[in-house]
């Protein structure tokens, strides 16, 4: 007699009360268990798998967390990857966002047992790490600051065509500041703009001069733009606030990047408002920050849509952390010693090839990447593989990712940190293995 093979398939719950498999509903959760569970199942039933091998094939099978999002070794040389994450968390931000994972006083003043003003410590965190600025918001993104900004101010924003730009993704500037029903006032040409076109643009009806730092293209040639000083002096008495988006977050002004603009300087200079991205050079949590004069502050402070594009606790821990905290890993990248990369990327290319591997030591040109400093490569080292690994290493046990270039697959350590340099080594030589 032949036995029906839908009868040794095991059953969900025998196969959910085994301890292991119980252990890992606890861990992540009984439906993502049960998901494998019924994978596993189908496979005992079309005879690819044995009964008694069920439970090590769901375990198998099972992800490390109840996230789908992998850690990734960004190889990459470009430090603020927007499709890796951006910036990646400082050691003291990551403790800070599992303690604010928790119940905490984020809104409650302890010491009252009254309601606390949410995100204090972040917001002072931000104004000593920038004293020319009086007050400081913080909301989703440096985009969502713009529409807070342009919604709140109201009227007209006088901005330069030049700086009508794209940020990515296909979302521009103009159809964000239209979107809150604001009215445009462009003024100069694409390549050139004077004071006067300025000051000829107000009016009545002006909400604030905007500028927008071009951050991921460069315009070359006959060209010419206002800088903040002269801008801001040729609108005192006005009663119009210039508004920079300065874009990466720089807080001050950095060796390495001597033509990005930062956050102190931009104020110093005489803008009303500064807004910038929390997760590129910063080196925190996406978030938009604004900081500048005290009543343009409260102003969109008490704005209604500032309720819609305030953050939560994790963003305000990781922030603050990030400001107040040792060197978060972009600054620690920017920072790093181009002798110390080539040196790692010569031990780690010797490593390889003493495994039988067709590696190398080179030098490469890094990025700030985030639309950070588009046109200043940063000289680095690279441990160079054969083409054919790229695609592997991406779907690796650990995923790297690298870039191709002249027929080779490059593996740039400035994005990489110290730390990982034998997770990298590991990663390769799997794929190695995986074709001996």
């Amino acid at each position: 007699m032949s036995t029906d093979p839908r009868r040794q398939v095991p059953r969900t719950d025998t196969l959910l009360a085994d301890p292991a498999l119980a252990a890992a509903a606890t861990r992540l959760g009984r439906e993502l268990v049960k998901d494998a569970v019924r994978t596993v199942q189908q496979r005992v039933r079309e005879g690819s798998l044995l009964p008694d091998e069920s439970v090590a094939a769901v375990l198998a099978g099972l992800p490390s967390g109840a996230g789908s999002l992998r850690p990734v070794l960004n190889a990459t040389g470009v430090l603020v990857h927007t499709n890796l994450g951006r910036a990646p968390l400082s050691p003291a931000a990551v403790q800070a966002v599992v303690a604010a994972g928790g119940t905490t006083d984020v809104e409650l003043d302890l010491r009252s047992g009254r309601r606390g003003p949410r995100g204090e410590a972040a917001v002072a965190a931000l104004l000593a790490a920038v004293p020319a600025a009086e007050a400081a918001i913080v909301v989703n993104n440096c985009a969502a600051a713009l529409a807070l900004v342009a919604t709140a101010l109201g009227g007209e924003l006088v901005i330069a065509r030049g700086e009508l730009v794209e940020i990515g993704d296909g979302f521009r500037i103009p159809e964000l500041l239209e979107s809150t029903g604001a009215r445009l006032r462009e003024v100069g040409t694409t390549n050139r703009v004077a004071l006067e076109d300025y000051t000829r643009a107000l009016g009545p009806g002006t909400g604030a001069v905007l500028k927008v730092h071009p951050s991921n293209f460069v315009v070359r040639g006959f060209t010419r733009s206002v800088p903040v000083a002269p801008l801001a002096a040729a609108l005192a008495g006005s009663g119009v606030p210039l508004v920079a988006d300065v874009g990466s977050g720089l807080l001050r002004p950095h060796p390495v990047l001597p033509e990005e603009p930062d956050l102190q300087t931009t104020l110093a200079d005489g803008a009303d408002l500064v807004l910038c991205s929390g997760d590129k050079l910063l080196g925190g949590p996406q978030a938009g920050l604004v900081l500048g004069r005290a009543d343009l502050v409260q102003r969109l402070r008490r704005h209604p849509l500032y309720r819609a594009l305030r953050v939560d606790k994790t963003t305000l821990a990781a922030l603050e952390a990030t400001l107040r905290g040792p060197l978060p890993p972009v600054q620690e990248m920017l920072a790093a010693d181009v002798a110390a990369l080539r040196r790692r990327a010569g031990e780690l290319a010797a490593r390889l090839v003493g495994a039988g591997v067709d590696a190398r030591a080179v030098d490469s040109a890094a990025r700030v990447g985030g639309g950070g400093a588009p046109e200043h490569p940063l000289p680095s080292a690279a441990v160079s593989l054969p083409e054919p690994f790229a695609g592997p290493l991406r779907l690796g046990t650990r995923p790297v990712v690298g870039y191709v270039a002249d027929g080779r697959t490059l593996l740039d350590l400035r994005s990489v940190p110290p730390s990982s340099d034998d997770d990298l080594a590991a990663a390769v030589l799997e794929v190695a293995r995986a074709w001996t």
